[in-house]
């Protein structure tokens, strides 16, 4: 619909983007996506845009740092509709996935103390002709079981030098002893908070020779950074667009006519 919610000072296309460092054709480009409400038009068909339009843009770019573009859209999509509950849906299930990061970094400091705590794996031990792991060793199958990925995953953890399985001599199995369980546990974690393949080598492979976790305390240190920038991003975001909810509903009450 080409008419604006609310009546008031318009705004031209350049006005909204000069106020925010985008170019005119992003600005069209978040209305005809939806992000913004439909603008109004002059006579001459030239966009008109009002102090909503406005309060919709801040809303959308104070969402976006916390919850992403695509659920940022969503979200303002979802408002512009009507359909307030899908909006707060799509709120809801970004603070769940900060909370599980949170509690996936919680998971990853744990590993690494257990890393740093956990004794040297013990030698081999032989039951008759074939080698079998010391304590903790396991085989590829259940060790990808117990972590819920797949053997593939592991083999190719293997190639990237995330993980060392020994080979028994006579099968040719991978053995996965106990170090080499805790190395595919922390890439596991790793992996899960976003890290990429070769970034978690080098950080597995400086633990291993310095004997600690030293080096991996300054990425630890980003990481809960970034997650705290994003627990504040969405709180900018709830505060800007609970702003765009009052506009919108103050808009809608004066656009119906009185009886």
């Amino acid at each position: 619909m080409g008419r604006n919610l609310q009546n008031g000072n318009r705004l031209r296309p350049v006005d909204l983007a000069r106020a925010h460092g985008l170019s005119t054709q992003a600005v069209r480009n978040y209305e005809e996506t939806g992000i913004l409400p439909a603008a109004g038009r002059t006579p001459h068909g030239y966009r008109t845009y009002t102090s909503l339009h406005a309060a919709a843009l801040r809303a959308f770019l104070a969402l976006v740092p916390g919850h992403g573009h695509q659920t940022a859209t969503s979200i303002m999509r979802a408002v512009n509709q009507g359909s307030i509950d899908e909006a707060f849906c799509l709120i809801d299930e970004s603070h769940a996935q900060l909370l599980d990061d949170r509690r996936t970094l919680q998971a990853v400091e744990t590993a690494l103390r257990d890393l740093e705590h956990a004794p040297a794996p013990g030698p081999d031990v032989r039951s008759g002709s074939a080698a079998v792991s010391g304590p903790g060793g396991t085989f590829i199958g259940p060790l990808a079981e117990k972590l819920g990925i797949g053997p593939a995953t592991l083999r190719k953890w293997e190639r990237s030098g995330l993980v060392r399985p020994r080979r028994d001599p006579l099968t040719g199995y991978r053995v996965y002893d106990e170090a080499a369980v805790r190395d595919a546990r922390l890439a596991h974690q790793l992996r899960r908070g976003g890290y990429l393949l070769e970034q978690i080598a080098p950080l597995i492979a400086q633990v291993r020779a310095a004997g600690g976790l030293e080096p991996l305390q300054a990425t630890l240190c980003d990481w809960h950074g970034r997650l705290s920038a994003r627990g504040r991003a969405m709180l900018t975001g709830a505060a800007e667009l609970e702003a765009y909810l009052r506009e919108r509903g103050s808009g809608l009450l004066r656009a119906i006519p009185d009886n």
